[in-house]
């Protein structure tokens, strides 16, 4: 039987999975990775009745066994995949070693640009984070997706639409260089479907990069970034760190010198793969939507390694708990103190602790030792944790309370004791006489910080509120005014839904409405709206182009501004066309000109459903001869005439309602967030991934495009139309 497309393409994911796991069982290895962790002896774990015992317990020497095992398995890892290490020798790439917090940082985020001053705000976003948390390391600035796919930019064009285009990016940097952070921005390779670049994606990458001084990529959605992106950087002169979303081949550990740590979190910390095969390698450990961080900051401090402190996802606050902040401010601390034990060729994880539940990895440099542990048990510690021998001249330090420890010695032993809270963190220093000023300084500011317990910050989330944006009203009119459409207003069931991709129906996803206590994906609300005119096709050019000639109106953000018009006018042909490239302010400030107001989004959807429920404007089915033939080109065509097509008028007769652009309606804000309700989906749909913008070309759906500023909103995807209040 001929094996169809689908089938192949879910064939080969299982064929190479398949493959990678035959060639890692064909070690000889009792402790294979499950992916990327190393699992401990099944003994450590507790097991129930119905699996043959109940309690955890090892046989003597089995960590012994198990560590010689899983070194065995590194060595020859290493030798199988012919393993270079020298990338991690780079000065340039030095910083990746310490880099432990790294935030996910939507470009979106009104903490790190000021839409109303037209200015970055890089220290404001900083000293938030410093204040919150402790601060971070580096930054992973998001430019590119939910939005991208509303228009052919493409990944490199979205970061160049950014406020101030490539020189304001570029001293953004630089703003951030001051601060000690260094900055990645994201790659997409699924990005195939908008503008093609000039060049091959690895050139066009690191030219931009170097032109604005990134130090490195994220390879969003990438099982390891080619190597070829790395020598491309490097034949610029500007070395950059890559960084790929999932796990990379044990080989390309050579040039991907950071990665993600999309974990799975059981009760025993397991063992980072590409820690335990490159100790300098860094891992930030992302778990995106669990609002609790417990799992991931232990993880995290169990393994020496970072995390992904990233709280808008996709304009969605997962905030970070005052707990786990602090958690967060505590681990980060430490992690930075001891930054060149976390690299210890000589790493010891699961060194044995005297008590079920905690957890340490033990990192020796020289004759000193730090240990780092963590208390998985859900309840508090006191009394001996650990146990070592007896050395003469050898002191004990408890890093993260800040005072040294009293060792109890029995025969050729020493018990050290100290507490553990529930959830908590441990670190503890051995070193032959007085403590360098550095572990000094640290412990100083580790028992200021630890006079509090974790349990008394609170470990509940929080859920921001989000604003409508006022709209106000027109001077009512009596009569339709030229090219508008009356509604008569009346009861009208509003139900919507948002068509974002990720998120499913948690109470965090799309908007939040001012009758609804939170914000959520689907929405259902009987209304009474009053009578208003709306404009029977959206803004043409030829219309825009008689305001700018009226009011020689020029914003103060221009970049983008009328992108497809040549020398102040648009394409010949073009004047019945919808304008685009006309951000959320230049459509209010038209609509105010002329008299109207943008349209609240239920009284758009009045306009195109009537009250009876219908999906599409025309009826209750698809008519794919009703709007535009979609465009699937990597460049845009332009929308076609409004008036082109007839037949997908509405109930009320209000024209091009659906599938030539999106239309601007309302506004909505929350503190770290602005976004905008397009409606109608637009005519270009590129091909080639499902993370594009998604289309809402149905009555009952809109989309939520994320604000930043007028230049990185403006699509040529996105019109609007105008509406008047009725007397």
């Amino acid at each position: 039987m001929q094996s169809t497309p689908s089938a192949i393409s879910t064939l080969i994911p299982g064929l190479l999975a398949l493959s990678f796991a035959v060639a890692a069982a064909a070690q000889d290895s009792a402790y294979s990775p499950r992916g990327q962790q190393i699992p401990p002896p099944d003994c450590m774990n507790l097991h129930n009745a119905w699996e043959g015992a109940l309690t955890a317990g090892c046989a003597p020497g089995t960590h012994e066994r198990w560590l010689q095992d899983i070194s065995h398995w590194r060595s020859e890892r290493q030798i199988r995949v012919t393993y270079d290490p020298s990338r991690y020798s780079l000065p340039a790439l030095q910083w990746t070693q310490s880099s432990f917090m790294q935030p996910q940082m939507m470009v979106h985020d009104r903490y790190f640009y000021d839409p109303v001053a037209g200015k970055y705000t890089v220290d404001r976003y900083l000293d938030d984070l410093d204040k919150r948390y402790g601060g971070i390391d580096a930054v992973l600035i998001w430019s590119t997706y939910p939005n991208m796919g509303v228009d052919d930019r493409d990944q490199l064009q979205m970061v160049e639409s950014m406020p101030g285009g490539v020189e304001g990016v570029r001293q953004m940097v630089a703003d951030f260089h001051r601060r000690g952070v260094r900055v990645l921005f994201p790659m997409m390779m699924w990005d195939e479907g908008t503008h093609a670049p000039d060049k091959p994606w690895p050139d066009a990458i690191a030219a931009l990069m170097k032109e604005i001084d990134a130090d490195g990529i994220n390879g969003d959605t990438q099982d390891g970034v080619p190597l070829g992106f790395s020598e491309a950087a490097d034949k610029t002169g500007h070395a950059l760190a890559f960084e790929p979303e999932d796990g990379p081949s044990d080989e390309a550990l050579a040039w991907n010198v950071m990665t993600w740590g999309q974990y799975s979190f059981p009760f025993i910390p397991m063992v980072d793969r590409y820690k335990w095969l490159e100790p300098r390698h860094m891992v930030n450990i992302s778990d995106r939507w669990n609002p609790d961080k417990t799992d991931d900051l232990q993880f995290a401090f169990f393994n020496g390694i970072g995390w992904e402190s990233w709280e808008n996802v996709w304009g969605i606050w997962i905030g970070i708990t005052p707990r786990d902040a602090e958690a967060t401010r505590r681990v980060a601390t430490i992690e930075r103190g001891i930054a060149p034990f976390l690299i210890s060729p000589a790493w010891e994880p699961l060194s044995p602790m005297l008590t079920y539940g905690v957890y340490s990895s033990r990192w020796p440099l020289g004759n000193e030792t730090v240990w780092t542990i963590v208390n998985r048990n859900a309840y508090n510690l006191t009394g001996h944790q650990m146990e070592v021998t007896l050395t003469p001249g050898m002191r004990y330090f408890d890093l993260y309370h800040g005072t040294e420890l009293k060792p109890e010695t029995k025969g050729q032993v020493s018990f050290l004791s100290f507490d553990l809270e529930a959830g908590g963190y441990g670190a503890v220093l051995s070193t032959p006489g007085e403590p360098s000023d550095a572990m000094k300084t640290l412990m100083h500011r580790m028992a200021a910080m630890t006079h509090k317990p974790l349990a008394d910050f609170s470990h509940d989330p929080a859920i921001l509120r989000q604003t409508l944006v006022e709209i106000s009203p027109t001077t009512p009119t009596t009569e339709a005014p030229a090219g508008m459409v009356k509604i008569p207003g009346g009861q009208f069931d509003f139900k919507v839904q948002g068509i974002e991709i990720e998120g499913g129906a948690s109470s965090m996803v799309d908007v939040q409405y001012p009758w609804e206590p939170t914000p959520r994906r689907f929405h259902d609300h009987t209304m009474e709206i009053k009578p208003y005119f709306i404009d029977k096709f959206p803004v043409t050019n030829a219309e825009f182009k008689q305001f700018i000639d009226a009011t020689h109106y020029a914003p103060h953000d221009s970049l983008n501004f009328l992108r497809d018009w040549k020398n102040g006018s648009f394409p010949q042909g073009w004047d019945n066309r919808p304008v685009t490239w006309v951000s959320l302010e230049d459509a209010r400030t038209y609509a105010k000109w002329a008299g109207k107001r943008l349209p609240h989004e239920w009284e758009w959807q009045m306009a195109a459903q009537s009250t009876d429920s219908r999906s599409f404007p025309w009826s209750g089915y698809w008519q794919p001869a009703n709007v535009p033939f979609p465009d699937t080109s990597r460049t845009m065509r332009g929308p076609d005439p409004v008036d082109a097509h007839p037949q997908g008028a509405s109930p009320y007769g209000v024209m091009d309602m659906v599938g030539n652009v999106w239309q601007w309606t309302d506004e909505y804000t929350d503190e770290h967030t602005r976004a905008a309700i397009v409606r109608g989906g637009e005519y270009y749909q590129p091909q080639g991934s499902i993370w594009y913008f998604p289309q809402a070309y149905r009555n009952d759906e809109h989309g939520k495009l994320l604000l930043m500023a007028p230049s990185y909103d403006r699509s040529g995807g996105i019109g609007f139309r105008c509406v008047k209040d009725a007397q």
